[in-house]
């Protein structure tokens, strides 16, 4: 993926590449689609329970730029192919999980409802994917920190004060 999309990639490329059969291959993946949502999935979440709360969620948000930096042509690419429902889906994951543990330190003295807290998860994890997806577009020119800085201004206070006019 670092000089195709991956839509032009084969499995016979995968596996020649890496030197196993195509019975190794389809014993762990249906397709190459499946294989890039392995990488995405073990390559960042492993790191990324540490994260979920509100003290180190930024933390979060910084390490998925810095593995989207690391593996730029990867992510461009993907962005540019087919897989790009597989990045997107991943980027709202990941945030959504970082998210609802962030929501669930906030409320943890407050009666609010599971379905509000999922709700604000999922809104916010949806824009923070619209953040990385426009940067990764644009060339992940600008700079990571500004990116951080920038979800971390637009989130400021905004869940509290979501949670807090949502108490039951």
């Amino acid at each position: 993926m670092k000089e195709n999309l991956i839509s032009k990639i084969t499995v016979k490329m995968v596996t020649d590449t890496c030197g196993v059969s195509r019975h190794t291959f389809y014993n762990h993946f249906h397709d190459v689609y499946d294989l890039l949502e392995w990488i995405f999935e073990n390559e960042v979440i492993d790191e990324l329970d540490e994260c979920c709360n509100l003290s180190n969620w930024k933390n979060g948000v910084c390490l998925v730029l810095r593995y989207t930096l690391d593996n730029k042509s990867i992510c461009i690419n993907t962005c540019k192919s087919l897989g790009r429902e597989l990045l997107e889906v991943f980027l709202q994951k990941t945030f959504h999980k970082v998210l609802i543990g962030v929501i669930a330190e906030i409320t943890q003295n407050m009666d609010v409802d599971e379905k509000i807290k999922n709700q604000v998860a999922t809104f916010f994890a949806y824009a923070i994917t619209g953040e990385f997806l426009h940067w990764i577009n644009s060339g992940l020119i600008e700079k990571k920190e500004d990116i951080a800085d920038r979800i971390e201004i637009m989130l400021d206070g905004t869940i509290l004060r979501i949670m807090t006019t949502n108490k039951k």
